[in-house]
């Protein structure tokens, strides 16, 4: 028996040889001109193919070692392949399974893929059916298991989304708790801050703890789009080789960062989009629905923007619906230890060298600093100081220059912390209170164990 061309319609040989290069296969058939046509048509393409003569030496053979796939006749004597097939599903039998048969009855295909049989395919067959049949059998299982492994990334991803916004001082927690309150919700999202204070991070956190974890998220910088462009690029326009940006995020959450950069038309554009959850590419005579989270940042002061005329107050009411103040690192010093060993750790497995030491003094210099560029500046000090081997001079010294240093670093930062901002406010603990987002009580009892 010769085999047929290895090419069927719609599918690529190549392709198919790719995908059975990492198939383990065993066949098994009673008839040795079968088995001979199989082993001879397969074992050049995959991996490993044994072959069995009937059920008792395909058992033991699985005793043996594991396939990916199996090709089983039916009809056999002692014992059929669903039969067969059906007793080592109970015992456990994970791989694949392909049937082959000359009798094409429907109770018999039912009964196969309630055995959870991928396929079947009816004798007399030519090598480029077997093999179609393989691949596809293959691409499925693959697929099933990227679509697994996605889930169960996405899956942890959420439920671990308090780590990627790390800290827990009370300024942060506040972050925090806001995010999650607000996450099932469809409402508009603005989130505040200085440059490097992480608000990306807090949308894709916002992101991952809501309905549309699953879904896209798209993150645009609206400043840098090209105003000639920036229509087109967000909303689409006919004739284009792809959709616009809004529609491809459709399902999904659409984050716009420096969204005080947006010409004024766009934002026109933008609030009746908002407003009625339906976009018109240009050139469109339809209008096509869109299902967007929106979150939107910015370190500008929009209001400063309305009264000068240079953002809609419209728009500013319509995206303003919760506020999420990032705060600036200064304000939150009592999470610059676990901030600085988490990327002290990343980088250090990136570039293959040793961390340095976070020691009593690098802390009181970095709880001392006041930190122009945030987490981002902080991020960015890290890695440098890894590739150079230390810190720079001004971050370097030791737990003796301050007395009043416990052995517990985040101890030492907070305490330091506090003072500081106690003396910014002359002494007002209400105020220091307010200013570092913890109630007076907090100040009064840390006060006094400090003898303060």
């Amino acid at each position: 028996m010769r085999a047929a061309p290895v090419t069927a319609a719609g599918e690529n040989s190549s392709e198919i040889d790719a995908v059975l290069q990492h198939v383990s296969l065993l066949v098994v058939d009673d008839e040795p001109g079968i088995r001979n046509f199989l082993v001879r048509t397969l074992a050049p393409r995959c991996k490993r193919v044994e072959e069995a003569a009937n059920a008792a030496e395909a058992s033991k053979l699985l005793d043996q070692r594991n396939f990916d796939l199996v090709l089983l006749d039916n009809v056999m004597p002692g014992q059929s392949g669903l039969d067969w097939l059906a007793e080592q599903r109970r015992v456990g039998f994970f791989a694949e399974a392909i049937l082959m048969t000359a009798y094409a009855d429907l109770d018999t295909a039912i009964h196969a893929m309630r055995l959870g049989a991928a396929d079947f395919v009816l004798k007399p067959f030519r090598s480029n059916q077997i093999l179609n049949a393989i691949s596809r059998c293959m691409d499925q299982r693959y697929l099933r298991r990227e679509n697994f492994l996605l889930k169960y990334e996405l899956r942890a991803e959420t439920q671990t989304a308090r780590g990627r916004l790390m800290g827990n001082s009370p300024a942060i927690a506040q972050v925090r708790k806001t995010l999650e309150r607000v996450a099932p919700t469809p409402a508009p999202v603005m989130i505040t801050g200085e440059s490097g204070t992480g608000k990306e991070v807090a949308a894709r956190t916002l992101h991952a703890l809501s309905d549309r974890a699953e879904k896209p998220f798209v993150p645009i910088n609206c400043a840098a789009i090209s105003p000639d462009r920036i229509a087109a690029d967000l909303f689409g326009e006919i004739g284009s080789s792809r959709d616009g940006l809004l529609v491809q995020a459709s399902g999904g959450t659409l984050f716009l960062d420096e969204i005080g950069e947006l010409p004024l038309p766009i934002q026109a554009t933008l609030l009746r989009i908002i407003e009625d959850s339906r976009i018109r590419p240009a050139g469109a005579e339809r209008e096509l629905p869109l299902n967007l989270r929106f979150i939107f940042a910015t370190n500008a002061n929009l209001e400063d923007a309305v009264s000068l005329g240079k953002f809609r107050q419209d728009l500013y009411h319509r995206i303003n619906v919760v506020h999420v103040r990032m705060p600036p690192l200064r304000d939150r010093l009592a999470d610059l230890h676990e901030l600085a060993e988490a990327f002290m750790g990343q980088f250090s497995r990136q570039l293959g060298v040793p961390p340095l030491s976070l020691s009593e003094g690098v802390l009181l210099h970095f709880a001392g600093y006041a930190w122009p560029g945030n987490v981002r500046e902080l991020r960015n000090l890290i890695e440098r100081s890894l590739i150079l081997g230390e810190f720079p001079p001004e971050f370097v010294g030791t737990a003796n220059e301050d007395p009043a240093v416990t052995s517990d670093s985040l101890q030492a930062v907070e305490r330091h912390h506090i003072l500081t901002i106690l003396e910014a406010c002359n002494g007002n603990r209400a105020e220091a209170a307010r200013r570092l987002g913890i109630s007076r009580k907090t100040i009064d009892r840390k006060c006094a164990s400090w003898n303060v």
